[in-house]
């Protein structure tokens, strides 16, 4: 079992910036890539980003390439997201989860999933 714990959500302004932290524990060895999703009300999850845990290679969702970046610090099982030139439409419940197998931009690829941490722009 792999735990994430997701922190760094909050009330944030229009053209503001947010850093959304995944800290992973349990078996963490097996974690081939860790990714980000985000819900909003009414609407499906969809992904955001992702990142592969050995190298480092990046992926992102069209609406948040160059404003967000991904980043992993593997000493400390951690993944972070850093949201820049934030949006009203960015507003949602953004969700860690983790993969023994690939990074994918679909929610089934992940093995393990955190609780949420709620991201709200203003306008």
């Amino acid at each position: 079992q792999v735990h994430l714990v997701e922190s760094g959500g909050g009330l944030v302004q229009a053209g503001g910036s947010l850093r959304l932290s995944c800290a992973a524990s349990g078996r963490t060895f097996s974690t081939a890539g860790m990714g980000w999703f985000r819900q909003a009300p009414g609407k499906e999850r969809e992904f955001v980003a992702a990142i592969t845990w050995s190298i480092g290679n990046a992926y992102f969702a069209d609406s948040v390439k160059g404003r967000f970046t991904i980043s992993r610090d593997k000493a400390k099982n951690t993944v972070y997201l850093q949201m820049n030139s934030l949006k009203p439409e960015d507003t949602a419940v953004y969700y860690c989860a983790a993969t023994s197998t690939t990074v994918d931009v679909t929610t089934g690829r992940y093995n393990y999933w955190g609780q949420g941490t709620q991201v709200t722009v203003s306008s």
